[in-house]
């Protein structure tokens, strides 16, 4: 498992939307009113939360989401199943002991160690990655930690793969392709910049690899449906 987060809301009469650019990860959140197993989204993952509740979110390392699901990842892009369809781990026992260990008092730290305690309980009881997923697991580190990795064929020459073998492995394991794990992790770099406020839209697009500022504003906008003007309150 990559990292946890776990959200506590009071929220009364407000409606507060939550929007998350994702890793290119399979997710499990156990909730308050549901349990679900998520596959990547290719734009924002989106949620509403109303009155008040709780969530444990589990992001899974990249090779897991086959695991899991016990099938080709892609089958689950932009989709999330109830979690207790999935046959891979005791699931009825994983939710009610989350439940267990949040519904009391779900803002007391204790109870957030006793659910994630939980959860690793639980993978604990995955079978062994195989060779492909290995293999995932280092071409998803590798692409996230460069941001010289611009092209595909700098992924699949690395890894001494050829460029459809490259496609077919992502695409099974991750339900996208190796274009999209790039340019996600462009997107990553520019909306950490943005938060940060450090510098001019045209320097980040040239810092994050793209030709021109227009390149970078059209991905983000088909990704996030914002400008990054829009998204960070600066000006072009």
């Amino acid at each position: 498992m990559r990292s946890y987060w776990i959200p506590v809301w009071e929220l009364g009469s407000l409606v507060w939307k939550q929007s998350v650019l994702q890793y290119p990860v399979c997710l499990i959140v156990i909730a308050s009113e549901y349990s679900r197993f998520y596959g990547v989204r290719t734009g924002l993952s989106e949620v509403e939360l109303t009155g008040s509740g709780w969530a444990v979110g589990v992001m899974l390392q990249p090779a897991s989401g086959r695991l899991l699901w016990g099938a080709p990842v892609h089958e689950l892009t932009d989709r999330e199943v109830d979690l207790q369809t999935l046959g891979a781990l005791d699931m009825d026992r994983l939710v009610s002991s989350v439940h267990d260990a949040m519904a009391a008092a779900p803002a007391e730290p204790s109870n957030h160690r006793r659910a994630v305690s939980a959860y690793e309980q639980a993978v604990a009881g995955l079978g062994p990655i195989d060779d492909d997923g290995r293999l995932v697991n280092e071409i998803v580190t590798r692409v996230e930690s460069d941001p010289g990795i611009l092209r595909v064929e700098q992924v699949a020459t690395e890894f001494g793969l050829r460029t459809r073998t490259l496609q077919r492995l992502i695409r099974d394991r991750l339900g996208l392709s190796p274009k999209w794990l790039i340019q996600r992790r462009r997107l990553h770099d520019a909306v950490a910049s943005l938060k940060r406020g450090e510098i001019s839209l045209a320097r980040l697009a040239s810092s994050i690899g793209y030709s021109d500022q227009a390149h970078f504003t059209r991905d983000f906008v088909r990704v996030t449906g914002m400008t990054p003007a829009e998204f960070s309150g600066v000006q072009p």
